[in-house]
């Protein structure tokens, strides 16, 4: 029977930490699955010049910091995402460097060791950086293909934009690294900050993100956008690549899978409870068929007041060509991510805000969606903690992968003891006291007051 657990991977030495650790991201290694990394906006500890990342040689059950990421600022790094090669165990991550505000594409070739990762790319003006590795065999050796999806402020209009190295593992900076402009479309405002990716083993590889065609004249924050998805099917590293997709309407590159949508966007203003709105979007490929494809989305579908928020999903079972709905649409939810294991089976993973209390749920089918495995990992009120001034208060995503048969993922939430929060039961690594439902300090005495913590899950075959 499958299992599912849940952990708070905030170390027991961090137990008096209040910060909003959101915005959370993972890998898993998949030559070794008890090897995990993950993010959040968490700063050192002790106030050095490097970032941590979260490390598990365990399955996940426990977490130590290892502080090797560039820049650290108040929050540690801005954006930052990671990506393991499928051989090898090197570890690949993009992130806003905490000080400079650069964005970086790193390498780890250990990520155990205290060496500071080395700069690949770094270049200023981007957003949002998203990290996706896949290892090929090439001419009798085993080459790490990376992608980081990222928004490229160079652009005055066309931002969404992939760096591609088809052999990112030895060589030095820029170890194979070059930009790709994704949207072609003249007529576009810019792209959204997310740009998402998918790699299937056959060297397909997918790409969605948001073209926004139109700003409302007398509020800029009313958006309408497009979701476009572009694919190359030899890997992004031949000639003129992501152009193997073209519109079936208009003929240009990449397939607008939904069109004319409407959001309210804007980075600085909470729409949904506490958390901003407006850059919501995941894809999947399924390992087992690179014809099938998953896309999750949010938009307001016209409206002016928060509580028609809306996260839509689509599949299309022809490379991106045609689209249609997944499954039922969730209103006010938000971060959604989809992942498929090796038996074809889908899962999404996503946050939804009802009657003032955020729930995080991991939903499962193996026929479309027309039947479902739903589990609620996480419930807490929406107004604890107090989001100050703190924007994103969960994050603007969250993840989930998998490995074979099983499904990893992490997310951002109220880290309050108290088991009613999590109806699969979990696990704390810092102080707490669930009798009380109280965090304790380092001292194990000390009251701390609920703040948000990543917490890790894993759902097992």
């Amino acid at each position: 029977m499958p299992t599912i657990k849940v952990v708070n991977i905030t170390p027991k030495a961090l137990s008096g930490d209040r910060l909003l650790d959101s915005e959370p991201n993972l890998a898993v290694n998949p030559e070794n699955p008890d090897q995990m990394v993950a993010t959040a906006f968490t700063p050192d500890p002790m106030g050095g010049p490097l970032a941590p990342v979260y490390v598990s040689a365990d399955g996940g059950n426990t977490w130590v910091l290892n502080s090797v990421v560039p820049g650290n600022g108040s929050l540690g790094t801005g954006d930052i995402s990671i990506g393991f090669g499928s051989r090898g165990g090197r570890l690949y991550t993009g992130i806003l460097n905490g000080r400079t505000g650069d964005m970086q594409i790193l390498r780890a070739p250990n990520i155990a060791s205290p060496t500071p990762m080395g700069v690949l790319v770094d270049r200023t003006d981007e957003d949002q950086p998203w990290v996706v590795a896949v290892s090929v065999t090439a001419d009798g050796h085993s080459n790490d293909r990376v992608y980081v999806g990222s928004n490229d402020f160079a652009s005055p209009a066309n931002t969404a934009t992939v760096d591609v190295s088809g052999d990112a593992g030895t060589g030095p900076a820029p170890a194979g690294f070059a930009p790709v402009r994704l949207d072609r479309r003249a007529g576009v405002v810019f792209d959204g900050p997310p740009v998402r990716i998918a790699a299937h083993p056959d060297g397909t590889v997918y790409i969605v993100f948001m073209s926004i065609t139109a700003e409302a004249p007398l509020d800029r924050s009313r958006k309408t956008f497009d979701v476009v998805v572009t694919r190359d099917d030899k890997g992004g590293v031949g000639p003129s690549p992501f152009e193997d997709l073209l519109d079936s309407a208009d003929g240009e590159v990449g397939q607008r899978a939904v069109s004319g949508r409407k959001v309210r966007f804007n980075p600085q203003q909470r729409t949904l409870g506490q958390e901003r709105t407006g850059a919501d979007l995941s894809i999947a490929v399924d390992p087992t068929d690179s014809n099938s494809v998953w896309v999750a989305y949010c938009d307001n579908l016209g409206g002016a007041v928060p509580t028609d928020y809306v996260l839509h999903t689509l599949h299309s079972a022809d490379r991106g060509q045609t689209w249609s709905t997944a499954r039922a649409d969730v209103v006010n939810g938000k971060n959604p991510s989809f992942a498929v294991n090796s038996d074809g089976l889908v899962g999404l993973v996503y946050q939804q805000l009802a009657h003032n209390q955020w729930s995080t749920v991991l939903e499962l089918s193996d026929d479309g969606f027309r039947t479902v495995e739903s589990q609620v990992l996480h419930q807490a009120p929406g107004d604890v903690p107090p989001a100050g001034n703190q924007l994103p208060y969960l994050g603007d995503y969250i993840r989930m992968v998998t490995v074979g048969k099983d499904f990893y993922g992490i997310f951002a939430g109220n880290n309050t003891p108290d088991r009613a929060n999590f109806p699969v039961g979990v696990t704390y690594q810092r102080n707490a006291n669930f009798t009380t439902r109280q965090l304790l300090s380092t001292d194990g005495v000390t009251r701390i007051a609920p703040s948000i913590d990543p917490f890790f899950f894993h759902r097992a075959a």
